[in-house]
């Protein structure tokens, strides 16, 4: 739970905000409370995706879901918005942490509480599968440890019987390592899919490993279709129930109603000392203080009465726009190969940033909760970001040379692009200032947008919005290859990337119009420095596959950071 920032609205629909609870793929979930006192979660759709049909139509469908099933483990659905723009929904608040947060901060539980554990959440998805309801994304972090025991969240992809399937770009559904082989391979997720997401959340909770192993989606899903599930450690009679959920084949996996029985639970969850210790009862709720910044309650549908404590204002048509006080949180819409890829943030704070918001209402995106034990500028203890790379030390301890022009290698950087899920292996962080930044990726194979030669690759970023006074804000724009390259610039056998990648001229966002769109063309203007020397952008077709192409933050040659990752697939190259 976050306090809630300056951009937040203080109002909902009819429901005042308490507090930031955390970000989804599909938006930004606060805490809220209800005209007759009653504590829900509201969940609304980012800005960046409401043109979007296809993200509509599964925001709707969670709704819709929602709304459907009736169960003990579902939070019932309260309040919604799904006609027109803002959209979102509301439903009652379930305190306490998620079983993905349980176990990253305790470790991994007994096996008596696993098993107690197991037989709720087999309870559970028995629940939801009697309404012809399949979840397709059951996860630790989808599971909310409450009170009275789990609580199934976030039916973003779920699906009924007989409805239409919402992928994108032939992405599986799922989260890589609890997702189904038969889904992987390209069936549809049945309810033995969810069998299986069952038992692997389980080998996570009893083991506190990932219960395919770390490392990129394609590797964790290679596993999960070849590979045995890491149990080692585990009670063996547990084991056995875990590895049977996980068959590799469908037919092979128990029905929940057998899970249930194996499990011979004799007493209640929530009487369990491990499951209370959790934090199950969840954190302390705010109290509530009528907030009158932020976008007025009006640009949400509703106009706060007495009830609510004051009355806010509402925008006025030419407020033009402000400044914030806290960070601005924003959703990238990455214009890709393809198509449109929309992209979440999340929150990090840093020398050189800036806070903003641009003009008209509610332009604010959704951010991810900060992994704890982070700082005021978001980076973990040791100088690690929430995606693993160093950080560079921050302007108040170290005066940058002067602005960057080629930024340098300082650390290994992680940022790797899947091209089989089209998305960024490992998350980037999001700093304040880039509310509204948008980005392309075009390829000679994809050129509607302009006339590229064969190989090559024009990749452009703007804000939507203008912001007005802003100080310099260096981006520059990586791109690496899948592997590791030599003094020469030929590529080696190294796969695990680990490079920086080769870089184009860091350039001032707001240099001219901050609005119109700056190109950089891959491989013309990029280089990377290696052994001392100046090695230039190898052509496409040495290395097809996975390309990734970075944004980079840089306040100095050798302070710089990731903020937005997309990528794109060489595949053959022509010429």
């Amino acid at each position: 739970m976050e306090p809630l920032r300056d951009v937040d609205p203080a109002c909902i629909g009819a429901h005042v905000l308490l507090a930031r609870l955390g970000a989804g793929g599909m938006g930004q979930v606060y805490l809220a409370r209800s005209p007759g006192g009653r504590l829900v979660a509201v969940k609304v759709i980012r800005d960046e995706i409401t043109g979007h049909p296809e993200a509509l139509a599964r925001f709707r469908r969670e709704a819709e879901t929602v709304r459907a099933v009736r169960s003990a483990y579902t939070a019932n659905l309260i309040d919604a918005s799904l006609a027109a723009a803002p959209f979102w929904l509301a439903t009652e608040y379930v305190a306490g942490p998620t079983l993905g947060h349980a176990v990253a901060q305790r470790g991994a539980l007994p096996a008596d509480t696993c098993r107690r554990l197991f037989a709720a959440l087999a309870e559970g998805l028995a629940s939801v599968h009697a309404y012809g309801v399949t979840h397709r994304d059951f996860k630790p972090q989808n599971v909310v440890l409450g009170a009275q025991g789990p609580q199934l969240i976030d039916f973003g992809i779920a699906r009924g019987v007989g409805e239409t399937a919402l992928t994108q770009d032939g992405q599986a559904p799922g989260t890589p390592g609890y997702t189904a082989p038969e889904v992987l391979l390209g069936a549809e997720a049945g309810p033995a899919a969810d069998v299986f997401a069952l038992g692997a959340a389980l080998a996570y909770a009893a083991t506190g490993r990932p219960p395919f192993g770390t490392g990129v989606a394609t590797t964790v899903s290679y596993r999960a279709v070849h590979e045995p599930v890491d149990v080692a450690g585990v009670e063996p009679g547990l084991a056995a129930l875990i590895e049977a959920c996980v068959a590799k084949d469908p037919a092979d996996r128990p029905e929940l109603a057998e899970v249930v029985a194996r499990c011979a639970v004799r007493d209640a969850l929530v009487d369990d000392p491990v499951y209370v210790g959790l934090g199950v009862l969840g954190e302390a709720v705010p109290l509530h203080e009528m907030r009158t910044q932020g976008p007025g309650a009006v640009a949400y549908g509703y106009t706060p009465t007495a009830h609510a404590g004051a009355a806010v204002p509402a925008p006025s048509a030419s407020r033009g726009r402000r400044r914030a006080a806290g960070w601005v949180a924003a959703g990238a819409a990455l214009a890709v190969v393809g198509g449109v890829a929309l992209w979440q943030l999340t929150p990090l704070g840093g020398s050189g940033g800036r806070a903003g918001e641009a003009a008209g209402p509610s332009t604010q995106g959704p951010a991810a909760q900060a992994p704890s034990g982070q700082g005021p500028s978001g980076q973990a203890p040791g100088g690690q970001t929430p995606s693993g790379q160093e950080s560079a030390p921050s302007a108040a301890a170290q005066s940058p040379a002067g602005p960057p022009v080629f930024i340098k290698q300082t650390a290994p950087n992680l940022d790797d692009y899947d091209p089989i899920l089209k998305q960024c292996r490992n998350p980037v962080v999001e700093e304040p200032g880039l509310a509204n930044f948008q980005t392309s990726v075009t390829t000679d194979g994809n050129d509607h947008l302009m006339k590229l030669e064969p190989g090559q690759v024009s990749i452009g970023y703007r804000l939507k919005y203008p912001l007005d006074d802003a100080p310099p804000y260096y981006l520059a724009v990586v791109v690496k290859p899948q592997h590791e390259v030599d003094g020469s610039g030929r590529s080696t056998k190294t796969t695990d990337n680990r490079q920086l990648g080769f870089v184009a001229k860091a350039r001032d966002l707001y240099e001219g119009d901050e609005t119109k769109w700056k190109f950089v063309t891959y491989p013309d203007d990029f280089s990377m420095e290696l052994d001392g020397k100046r090695v230039p952008a190898p052509p496409l077709a040495q290395d097809p596959g996975g390309w990734t192409v970075v944004f980079r933050h840089a306040v100095s040659d050798t302070q710089h950071k990731s903020v937005v990752c997309d990528g794109f697939d060489s595949g053959p190259q022509k010429g």
